[in-house]
């Protein structure tokens, strides 16, 4: 049945999709409480080399299998509230938190890295460090993951 396989692949790519919030945050949040400027360096490097490889393309599918799954299921944004209100939340973290995350991680990796190469805080990571645009956006994704699945299970409207 074509529902019960597009249901397997979703479930895989959210696996992924999850997989990928788990590489990123810890190092997030890793390198927001030390003061090491070279754990800050590989902590910001790793997480930013994991959203690429690991947390977009993990999204991506998930969109991608959850759409097929829907229309395969018999699903309607008109019919369904809670289809559009996961559709509509999917959006919101494609189009803003993973787009904000990634800008954020890009700019702390670089940043890092001129301040491990100078082995000191430099006034720029001091305010990377205090601004904390990966780490919101990133805890916004984590936060959404159980709204998605309250709203596949229970279908509340």
């Amino acid at each position: 049945n074509s529902v019960d396989i597009w249901r397997i692949i979703h479930l895989l790519c959210i696996v992924w999709l999850s997989a990928g919030l788990g590489s990123i945050i810890p190092l997030i949040i890793r390198a927001w409480i030390t003061n090491d400027v070279s754990t800050q360096m590989h902590c910001l490097v790793e997480a930013a080399q994991n959203e690429t490889r690991i947390l977009l393309p993990g999204a991506m599918a998930t969109g991608i299998s959850g759409f097929f799954w829907g229309i395969a299921a018999g699903h309607h944004f008109l019919r369904d509230g809670w289809l559009l209100a996961m559709t509509l939340l999917f959006i919101f973290c494609y189009l803003v938190c993973l787009p904000l995350l990634g800008v954020g991680l890009r700019r702390a990796r670089t940043v890092s890295l001129v301040a491990a190469k100078e082995g000191k805080v430099t006034a720029e990571l001091k305010e990377l460090l205090d601004d904390r645009v990966p780490l919101v956006f990133g805890i916004i994704l984590v936060l959404a993951m159980p709204l998605f699945v309250f709203f596949a299970v229970f279908k509340p409207f």
